[in-house]
């Protein structure tokens, strides 16, 4: 059983400071999650020799979820396409 102790889930905020409905960042013990509505989009771990997923399935699914990915990884999409080329982040199923 995970303890709820265990991560904490908080809204995106704007940049006037308000909370963004339905774009998340969960923080767990070893990274954050980004989930946009009900899907997981990306992980990032705390560790830095580890590597961002990013969910294969919504990664890229719509431009507003991209729009609030690209702030969660710190870039932008060209950026994030350059790194999963080049190996730096990796593709896989976050929503099973």
């Amino acid at each position: 059983m995970i303890s709820l102790k265990s991560f904490k889930v908080q809204n995106m905020v704007s940049s006037t400071g308000g909370k963004i409905s339905n774009q998340s960042i969960i923080e767990t013990e070893g990274g954050y999650y980004f989930q946009s509505y009900e899907s997981i989009i990306a992980y990032k771990p705390k560790a830095e020799l580890c590597k961002v997923v990013l969910d294969a399935k919504y990664w890229d699914y719509r431009r507003t979820t991209g729009k609030y990915r690209n702030i969660f990884l710190g870039e932008d999409k060209e950026t994030t396409e350059r790194k999963l080329k080049g190996g730096r982040y990796i593709l896989g199923d976050l929503n099973k």
